[in-house]
This record gives structure tokens, sequence and C-alpha cells, in this order.
């Protein structure tokens, strides 16, 4: 799984589900088997994604109750200049 090789992934399932620790894991991967395996074998990622919306959620947690929309809008906008 570390080198992303999707085409491994049902067999790896089948090895780790065998382990009491992996068997809600694997039933996870198992009900959406064709997201994660798209995952695995793309080379596209959401990490840039994922990260913004990290930002963007520690800056509204920082501001909660203190601020009005628009000074969020202007540190969002000041961040990411």
């Amino acid at each position: 799984m570390a080198q992303k090789k999707g085409d491994n992934l049902k067999a790896w399932c089948e090895k780790a589900a065998q382990h009491a620790s992996f068997k809600s894991f694997v039933q996870g991967i198992r009900q959406d088997f064709d997201a994660v395996y798209q995952a695995m074998t793309s080379c596209w990622s959401n990490g840039q994604t994922e990260g913004q919306v990290n930002r963007l959620k520690n800056i509204k947690r920082q501001m909660y109750g203190r601020a009005s929309f628009e000074l969020l809008r202007r540190r969002v906008l000041a961040n990411s200049a």
C-alpha cells in the first residue's frame, strides 16, 4: 500500500482481513472499494485542496464568535496572497 499499487489491493485486503485488528478497516475499504482502488492507482491527489480546507477551518475556529464574515474573508484572502 505504501507504493500505491492498486493492483495488489484485493490481495492485501484478503491478507489483512485475517488479523483481528484490521477487520474493521478492511470492511470499510470493501464498502467503497472502487474509490479506494482509484485513489491507489491515480496519479492525482486532493492533498492541496485538503490543505486549503484545513487552513480555512483553522482560521474560522480562531475567529469563532469574535468577528464578522467580512473580517474572516479578509483574513483568508490576506493569508493566501
